[in-house]
């Protein structure tokens, strides 16, 4: 699978290979607490921001990761993160997570977008075999959004994170495997007409 930049553009979103220089962008949007609240990431600085985006591309030069910066391109205005990680090259897997939205950009069109602008990519550019999901029990609104799109709920994983207040975190999984894209993609692009 080929983890090599690229830029995703859609219609309301476009996904910018994440570079330092998004920073500012990052910050003024980012450092809304309620963005972290189910996250294993807290971001309450612009040092914990940078430290994230630091990380961020250090997995990316070590071939498991490609993050992006999420961009509302009437604008240009910098609106969040997301990125593949995990990736397993020898089984052709990867995750789609690390994402957040700033909150005036939630519920509407830009996740479903960017979902769809990964998956296609993942599936037909990288040559995925399977596309893994998850979050924290404790987000319905994220594991909605992820049933939404059509991904399959595969179970949860109890005690799998230790949270930054150490606190324990049951994380569940979802997919979409490649035989599945063909029907999540025009569920997408459905959606997408009508949003």
């Amino acid at each position: 699978m080929d983890l090599s930049p690229v830029t995703l553009a859609g219609t309301v979103v476009r996904l910018e290979p994440l570079a330092l220089s998004h920073l500012d962008g990052l910050c003024a949007v980012g450092l809304e607490p309620s963005l972290w609240t189910l996250t294993q990431s807290v971001i309450a600085s612009c040092d914990d921001m940078r430290a994230y985006v630091e990380e961020a591309l250090a997995e990316q030069r070590a071939g498991v990761a490609l993050p992006f910066a999420t961009v509302d391109p009437a604008t240009g205005t910098v609106i969040g993160s997301t990125r593949f990680g995990s990736a397993s090259h020898e089984h052709r897997r990867i995750e789609i997570g690390w994402t957040w939205i700033a909150p005036r950009w939630q519920r509407t069109a830009v996740n479903t977008e960017a979902k769809y602008l990964m998956l296609r990519h993942a599936f037909e550019t990288m040559g995925a075999r399977r596309v893994e999901l998850k979050t924290s029990s404790l987000n319905t609104r994220s594991r909605q959004a992820m049933l939404r799109i059509g991904a399959t709920e595969e179970g949860v994983l109890r005690q799998h994170m230790i949270r930054p207040d150490g606190s324990s975190r049951d994380s569940v999984y979802f997919s979409v495997i490649d035989i599945e894209w063909p029907a999540v993609k025009a569920r997408l692009e459905g959606m997408m007409k009508r949003d």
